[in-house]
Order: structure tokens, then sequence, then C-alpha cells
């Protein structure tokens, strides 16, 4: 079984769990690109792929399949619904929150809590292997 996947690893102007808030604009040209790996709990070997990513009004938007048989169960059924990304800050600036505003992005993970609490699978599809 393999899982396509829809959601939201950043919402911009929500504050995360470490006090750190992604402002539009932070994936701007050249920090969003292709290849981006799909990693669970920001470690190990990718469990499947990015097939899209980008800003939109809302946040970073990222489309994907997840081929780990085990994970791609947990996150059909429900059990997980996280999204994160992994990055490197190039701007930022400290207010009430560290807001970051230019980011280069490394890797999107699929986690059981995210740091930002919105930051969640909101669609999936099961694609189940088809037998010749």
């Amino acid at each position: 079984m393999s899982v396509r996947f829809a959601g939201y690893a950043a919402i911009f102007d929500c504050p995360d769990r470490g006090g750190d808030v992604v402002r539009k604009g932070a994936f701007g040209a050249g920090a969003v690109r292709e290849g981006v790996p799909l990693l669970w709990q920001h470690s190990g070997a990718p469990v499947g792929e990015v097939a899209l990513i980008g800003e939109d009004a809302r946040g970073l938007r990222v489309t994907g399949r997840i081929a780990d048989p085990a994970l791609a169960r947990l996150v059909a059924g429900g059990g997980v619904t996280g999204l994160s990304f992994g990055y490197r800050v190039r701007a930022a600036r400290q207010r009430t929150y560290r807001e970051l505003t230019a980011l280069d992005l490394i890797e999107v993970s699929l986690v059981a809590q995210p740091m930002q609490r919105l930051a969640r699978v909101h669609a999936v599809v099961v694609e189940e292997e088809k037998i010749a």
C-alpha cells in the first residue's frame, strides 16, 4: 500500500511551540526546490516523495506519496497527522517571537507531534497495489 497526502508543513503567522513564526515569503525564490526529501521524524532514509511544494496564502503546502507501508497505514488510519520541515535560517528578526523571514528548506517530515500545531495532513488517498 502507498498513500498520497496533502497538507501544510508550515502555517504563516502562527507561533510554534519553540517561539518561532514563519512569515509569508520565507520560502521565496530559490528556497523551495525540487527533490525535497520526505522523512519520518526528521531523520533516517526517505519514506516517500514530495510531489509538489510551495507557498500559498495560508502556508507551505505539500503534496506527496508515502511509500513506507507501516507509515502509510498509520497516516491512512489517522494515527499520524503531523507535518514539519527542516530548514536553515537566512534571515530572521526578534520581536515577541523569532520571525523567520527567509529560509532554505532542507526536508519535509511526517511527525507524531508537530512544533506548529496547525501543520497537518488534511487529505489522504490510499493507493492499493494492483495484483496482475
